[in-house]
């Protein structure tokens, strides 16, 4: 099911039904498989409830440069779409229980996020990769919280201090799930 201007509209109605200044949308489970033209009808949205459908791909994200918190949990993401990096505004990103399986290429994008200060990955294969949580928080200094939990003045010291050494058990971890 693709988002239509009609499913959007429906949704819209504590803003008479004007989508393109529309600033929170509730899209969840939905069966959704594609954005469609949402980020070109809502472009200020600054909250988007997408959990629980059957996203493969975010298709135009990055259109939606208001964005502050972007919910996708339980969807079937394999990979961030790069144009997420060109959501300036982000500082909440749900992407529990998905796929995602490239931890180097998620931080990777994640790190065009100046804002991003909570991050929810668990549920995910990568967030079992032994050195996870400490590659993260070494690789996006912004964070605040990572699944939940503080991140603490200490642990970063230390994730920073651990770098060589975590980013080659995530490697090895990465290469043992590609198998």
């Amino acid at each position: 099911v693709a988002v239509t201007l009609s499913m959007v509209r429906s949704r819209a109605e504590h803003n008479e039904g004007m989508v393109t200044s529309l600033e929170e949308l509730s899209l969840h489970q939905l069966d959704i498989t594609d954005l469609g033209q949402l980020p070109v009808w809502c472009p200020r949205l600054k909250i988007l409830l997408l959990q629980g459908n059957l996203l493969s791909h975010l298709g135009k994200i990055g259109r939606l440069r208001e964005l502050e918190y972007l919910n996708v949990a339980l969807n079937n993401l394999e990979e961030l779409t790069p144009s997420i990096g060109q959501c300036e505004s982000l500082s909440k990103l749900d992407l529990i229980s998905n796929f995602i399986t490239d931890l180097e290429h998620t931080v990777s994008i994640l790190q065009k996020l100046p804002d991003l200060t909570e991050l929810y990955l668990m549920g995910n294969p990568v967030s079992s990769y032994e050195g996870y949580r400490s590659y993260v928080i070494a690789s996006l200094p912004g964070l605040c919280e990572l699944d939940g939990d503080c991140i603490m003045r200490h642990e970063r010291i230390r994730a920073l201090q651990d770098v060589r050494h975590t980013r080659c058990s995530v490697a090895a971890a990465q290469r043992d799930a590609q198998r």
